[in-house]
C-alpha cells in the first residue's frame, strides 16, 4: 500500500544562533546551525506531527496566522522557502 503524500510549504529563517524552519501550514518548527540540518529536522517533526494528529483524530492543519507568519512580518529574515514533501505512515488499531 503507498502510504499518502502531504505537500506543504518550508521556510528558512536565520536568527541569531542558526536556523530555524517552520511549517506554516501546520505551525510546527524546527531549529539547527545549519540550513540542511533545519530542514531534516523540520522534515522529522512534521512528521511526527501528522502521525500523532491523524492517529488520535486530532486536528492537524493549523496555519500560523499571517500577523505571525515570518514571510509577511520579517521576510528580510528568510533564506529560503521550498516545498516539504511528506510520507505519513497512520496505523489503525481494533
Amino acid at each position: 500500500m503507498e502510504q499518502p503524500e502531504f505537500i506543504f510549504t518550508g521556510v528558512i529563517f536565520q536568527e541569531e544562533s542558526g536556523y530555524t524552519a517552520l511549517c506554516p501550514d501546520l505551525d510546527v518548527a524546527s531549529q539547527s546551525d545549519s540550513i540542511t540540518n533545519a530542514k531534516a529536522a523540520l522534515l522529522e517533526a512534521v512528521t511526527l506531527h501528522l502521525e500523532t494528529a491523524l492517529e488520535n483524530n486530532l486536528p492537524w492543519l493549523r496555519p500560523v496566522p499571517r500577523d505571525e507568519d515570518p514571510r509577511y512580518v520579517t521576510p528580510e529574515l528568510i533564506v529560503t522557502t521550498f516545498p516539504l514533501k511528506v510520507h505519513a505512515e497512520v496505523y489503525a488499531y481494533a
